[in-house]
């Protein structure tokens, strides 16, 4: 069904229903980005600051516990994580 201004309301869908949670996961929302964060991993020291701060969880740790390169997927380029970085292991470009 087309709505249009004469539509009547009891004819629309229900709006700002929420029906699940929502997950940055089911969006990949990386095309948002204006700057780049770069990993240099030879300056990182593992300290695990960087990944909680993402709000994406572009930041991905494996089984050992260890930060790998962005998923760029996902990061939108806030910069959160190079501000929080105390080793300069992320750069913003």
């Amino acid at each position: 069904m087309e709505i249009t201004p004469s539509t009547p309301a009891e004819k629309m869908t229900i709006a700002g229903n929420i029906y699940e949670a929502g997950n940055s996961l089911e969006f990949k929302t990386g095309d948002w980005r204006s700057q780049k964060p770069v990993y240099i991993s030879e300056k990182c020291k593992q300290c695990g600051l960087c990944f909680p701060v993402c709000p994406d969880d572009a930041i991905p740790v494996n089984k050992e516990q260890k930060r790998e390169d962005f998923n760029y997927d996902y990061c939108k380029g806030c910069g959160v994580c190079a501000k929080v970085c105390p080793f300069g292991a992320i750069t913003m470009e």
